[in-house]
């Protein structure tokens, strides 16, 4: 499994929205995103960089992968594949 590496927080956001994250706020470079579709909420915040450092996308891939019950080698496969 391996992560892209160019990928910035604006790609990022539109790519979440396949799982239901809507953004909430903007507070300078870094967008607050929102999901209830696992019946409960879970807010994310993404910076707004291009491109994100390697270890940040890791650590949001990995959130979300345990907030929606999924390994996140499938989350990537989803979102990248």
């Amino acid at each position: 499994m391996k992560l892209p590496r160019d990928i910035g927080g604006e790609d990022l956001i539109k790519l979440l929205a396949k799982f239901g994250y809507e953004v909430v706020r903007q507070t300078g470079s870094h967008v607050r995103l929102k999901s209830e579709v696992m019946g409960r909420t879970h807010f994310i915040t993404i910076p707004f960089h291009r491109p994100l450092k390697l270890g940040t996308l890791n650590n949001i891939l990995s959130d979300i992968a345990e907030y929606l019950k999924i390994s996140k080698k499938e989350l990537v496969e989803k979102l990248f594949g």
